[in-house]
């Protein structure tokens, strides 16, 4: 029976972050997205540096999940407005996937986001994903698509949202 947990993650905890992304890209992204775009925006997105700017300058908190004190996901999240948050991130180890991780992670972000005065939170997810699903069972709603240019690829995506108050 999994006991999750969860803490607030900062600078450093990247090393933890990267370790579990390269365990959750590929697997969740490889029947929708190319091996190079794959690799391009794991670059892009997951050094170092790209997560150290994320917590310093953009002010995403990081929120590692844990099972018996092992790190098993994370997501991130920042104040886009003034009580308007954005789920940036979220995965867990797919071997964690499916024992309520990632619902139990997704609550501990809406916790979060409310305790420092967040009324709303939305996320994107990839037109492909299933896991919309998911979302649309957490009482998500999808408000549009929106077409994101990364590079030299695209990012279709829909963008959800839910009230939590």
């Amino acid at each position: 029976m999994p006991s999750f947990a969860t803490k607030l993650a900062g600078t450093d905890d990247i090393p933890i972050i990267i370790q579990i992304q390269e365990k959750t890209w590929e697997p969740t992204y490889k029947e929708i997205l190319s091996k190079e775009q794959i690799d391009f925006m794991f670059e892009k997105l997951y050094s170092p540096d790209a997560l150290s700017n994320s917590i310093r300058i953009y002010k995403h908190q990081y929120l590692l999940l844990l099972n018996d004190s092992e790190p098993v996901g994370f997501a991130s999240v920042s104040e886009e407005k003034p009580s308007y948050f954005k789920l940036h991130k979220i995965y867990v180890l797919p071997a964690t996937q499916g024992t309520g991780a990632g619902k139990f992670l997704l609550n501990e972000v809406e916790k979060y986001v409310q305790s420092v005065g967040g009324k709303k939170l939305s996320l994107n997810v990839n037109r492909f994903n299933k896991a919309k699903s998911f979302y649309e069972k957490m009482d998500f709603t999808v408000i549009r698509e929106e077409d994101i240019a990364i590079g030299p690829y695209w990012m279709n995506d829909y963008v959800l949202e839910k009230h939590l108050d």
